[in-house]
């Protein structure tokens, strides 16, 4: 029987741009969403993960199941929601007998002095991190146990194809350039910050769920290293779009400030310890294992 990849959290941007590539592997790909995301050459399922018999029918014969979802950026909707959605994913992957693959991101880390690797301890310094190591410890409490075989991947700040407004880089610089805006860069222009770039994701992400030895573990997903400073990451992205590099910076104080008029705002306030300090995340581990 043909592998099926199943993509829950599909119509994101790691969801679509992983979609794009398991269907150009000519992989069996099925989409699950809550709104019935549709790609030409995949089967589409509308569920909402957190209702476990959703679920468990979405993922019905499943050989791989990728865990892709994005949650809208409120930690009450985080609190309510993540936990319960890692043990439902947990639970239906065992019991139809799939593989499950988690894409992470970085915020149980907390500040971190120097490289980000797979080793570094957990040490939130947000509630969205406090939240984030918990589903993470939740899946790692899985490895070796023999029930399911899992790994968590996970990514530095995303930029790239079908990154739109959930993606820092894309809507502050990019997306501001192409339009004839300033760049906006938060805190401070000058310290460290790596950039994952997002098709990169979707093909790391199926290298490790195709090799039985990657399981039972946490990878850095590929990330250009070393990090740039946001101001070489805006000089080279006008470069490139051949245009002026003009940068307006959002000081802590404006942020905080907006924040307590527009709520969207008030939930980035506290991760701006990844802007104000070097954020260097390091992929050594995956780029020596498959020489990438």
């Amino acid at each position: 029987m043909e592998s099926l990849y199943t993509i829950l959290g599909a119509g994101g941007s790691i969801g679509n741009a992983l979609a794009d590539e398991l269907l150009a592997q000519n992989k069996n790909v099925r989409l699950v969403s809550r709104k019935g995301v549709k790609v030409k050459g995949a089967e589409s399922v509308v569920a909402d993960i957190l209702n476990y018999d959703e679920l468990i029918t979405s993922v019905k014969n499943s050989s791989v199941i990728f865990l892709t979802v994005g949650l809208q950026y409120d930690y009450k909707v985080w609190s309510e929601s993540w936990v319960k959605i890692i043990k439902n994913t947990i639970k239906a992957a065992k019991e139809v007998n799939a593989k499950l693959v988690f894409f992470d991101n970085v915020y149980m880390y907390g500040k971190v002095e120097g490289k980000m690797t797979e080793s570094t301890p957990y040490n939130p310094c947000s509630k969205k991190g406090e939240i984030r190591a918990e589903v993470a410890k939740l899946i790692e409490n899985e490895f070796g146990k023999g029930e399911l075989k899992s790994l968590i991947a996970r990514a530095a700040d995303l930029y790239g194809i079908y990154g739109g407004n959930n993606c820092v880089p894309n809507f502050m610089v990019i997306e501001n350039l192409l339009k004839g805006k300033n760049a906006q860069c938060l805190a401070n222009i000058n310290t460290l910050h790596s950039y994952t770039y997002i098709p990169d994701c979707a093909k790391s992400l199926i290298l490790l769920a195709d090799d039985e030895k990657a399981y039972n573990q946490v990878w850095h997903l590929p990330t250009f290293n070393p990090p740039l400073t946001s101001k070489q990451f805006i000089e080279l992205t006008a470069k490139i779009l051949t245009t002026n590099a003009k940068t307006t910076i959002l000081k802590s104080w404006m942020v905080k400030l907006l924040g307590y008029f527009v709520k969207p705002i008030n939930e980035v306030y506290e991760m701006l310890y990844q802007a104000e300090y070097d954020y260097y995340f390091d992929s050594t581990k995956f780029n020596k294992a498959y020489n990438f």
